[in-house]
This record gives structure tokens, C-alpha cells and sequence, in this order.
């Protein structure tokens, strides 16, 4: 599966952005999905996953309440809602997808990967 993300850009800290990813192929529906992060020094970390049909969701600890994760199998995207953005959200978000019933939090699980939109929050 191909994945391309889009929806990153500049806000002030309070705010919000929406980013999508949409994925090629008929079998979206049979990967689970994950969003990570990479801020400009550090190691890319984990922000959120999904499982196939959504019912079940992981969230870091840092965005636990401000960021959602869905996805649309219909449409083959997923998403990633950021609310309540803050300076230490700035960074390059990468959506990432993997064949599996399970869902992974660590990056080293996930086989298939965008290639990145960038986010910066300004305070």
C-alpha cells in the first residue's frame, strides 16, 4: 500500500489542523494504521493507531485528549484531528500502515509509510 499524507502546515498554539493520509489500494481495510512524529533531533515517536475497523484506538500520553484518530475505508484515508496545538507538537507526521488483525504502537512493526507532512505551532 502507497501512503500519502497531506493537511500539515503553520498555527498558533491553541489551534488546529486536520491531516489526512490516503492510502492506494482495495485492501486499506485490512491494515492497521498508525500516525508517528519526528521532531527536528529527536527519534520518531508514536502518536496514535487504529485498528482495522477503528473500534479500537492508542493515543500517546502527550496527545491523549487533544489529537483523535479515525479512518474512512471507504474513502481508504485516515486521519489525524489536532486540537488544543502546542510548540511541542512541531514536527514531520508520518502515517504508517501494516498488514495485521493487531494494532503497534512502535514504529519498527509498521511495513508501509508516507512520507511525511510537516506541522509547526507557533507560540
Amino acid at each position: 500500500v502507497q501512503l500519502v499524507e497531506s493537511g500539515g502546515g503553520r498555527v498558533q498554539a491553541g489551534g488546529s489542523l486536520r491531516l489526512s493520509c490516503a492510502a492506494s489500494g482495495r485492501t486499506f481495510s485490512s491494515y492497521a494504521l498508525g500516525w508517528f512524529r519526528q521532531a527536528p533531533g529527536k527519534e520518531r515517536e508514536f502518536v496514535a493507531a487504529l485498528d482495522r475497523s477503528g473500534g479500537s484506538t492508542y493515543y500517546a500520553d502527550s496527545v491523549k485528549g487533544r489529537f483523535a484518530i479515525s479512518r474512512d475505508n471507504a474513502k481508504n484515508t485516515v486521519y489525524l484531528q489536532m486540537n488544543s496545538l502546542k510548540p511541542e507538537d512541531t514536527a514531520v507526521y508520518y502515517c504508517a500502515a501494516d498488514y495485521t488483525s493487531m494494532v503497534h504502537t512502535t514504529s519498527r512493526n509498521y511495513a508501509n509509510w508516507g512520507q511525511g507532512t510537516h506541522v509547526t505551532v507557533s507560540s
